[in-house]
């Protein structure tokens, strides 16, 4: 997920505009919506939460004239639709989708609402847009907000959550943009996501000339005897990374494709 994002830095003088003084984790708390009641723990138990039986601690509403765009996203990974807020919210769950392939065991949109304290005293809120988990339970906290969006209070904020996650021992993003042609590139693979079948055995000879040397995607294609299908068991490949493909680069004929643990630009 690194090399597909652009990376946003939280600055010193947000961490600044937080109380972190001796014990912070237990003053800091956590608040979860279960089925039964909200369920508070301090930041120091945020990690021993279990986060599979919460509900979202902010309710999605869809109304008129509303500026933001929600929904509902089918994530391969995890089998099911999660909520989403904005197209830019919907992109993340793409992303994660790719990236998690085989390690994703949850996604929780607006998972936990976070009480934390400013230097002044003030006890304030957040509620971050995604909690990912991967296989071994290890957290992922998640928030989406374009640049140009983001305010002072938010970066306060972000600070908060960023600390909030280390002390649970996840980690934390903010996500502003993606690098360009990502996300061009995700949707075109996505496409062929779904589960396929390789009856006549087209796979096995593309996947040795790949074992050779890097290989541009038309030049495999044209080589099977049965270039569309070929075409679509390859970008299937890819989008299980059973195949790498730079994607920072734009996806088509040209792009070179290596097997999973080569160098990317070796070919070109």
């Amino acid at each position: 997920m690194d090399d597909l994002l652009v990376p946003y830095g939280i600055g010193e003088d947000a961490v600044a505009g937080l109380e972190l003084g001796e014990g912070w984790p237990q003053r800091w708390s956590a608040s979860w919506r279960t089925p039964g009641a909200d369920l508070v723990c301090s930041i120091s138990e945020l990690a021993h939460v279990p986060v599979q039986v919460t509900r979202p601690a902010r309710r999605f509403t869809w109304r008129q004239n509303q500026r933001h765009r929600p929904g509902l996203k089918f994530v391969q990974a995890t089998a099911r639709m999660h909520g989403f807020e904005s197209l830019e919210e919907r992109r993340l769950l793409l992303a994660v989708d790719f990236t998690m392939a085989g390690q994703l065991q949850a996604v929780l949109s607006q998972p936990v609402r976070l009480r934390f304290f400013n230097q002044r005293g003030q006890r304030l809120e957040h509620t971050p847009d995604f909690l990912v988990l991967d296989a071994s339970r290890v957290g992922w906290l998640v928030d989406v907000r374009p640049a140009a969006l983001i305010e002072g209070d938010d970066r306060l904020r972000f600070a908060a959550a960023s600390y909030a996650s280390a002390a649970a021992g996840w980690r934390y993003t903010v996500v502003t943009r993606w690098r360009s042609e990502v996300m061009t590139g995700l949707d075109l693979l996505s496409a062929r996501r779904r589960p396929m079948a390789d009856p006549l055995g087209l796979m096995e000879p593309l996947r040795a000339q790949l074992e050779e040397r890097p290989r541009q995607l038309g030049e495999l294609v044209d080589a099977s005897r049965v270039p569309a299908m070929a075409r679509s068991l390859l970008l299937h490949d890819l989008w299980l990374r059973r195949l790498a493909v730079d994607l920072a680069r734009p996806l088509g004929d040209a792009s070179w494709i290596y097997p999973v643990g080569s160098v990317l630009g070796a070919g070109a």
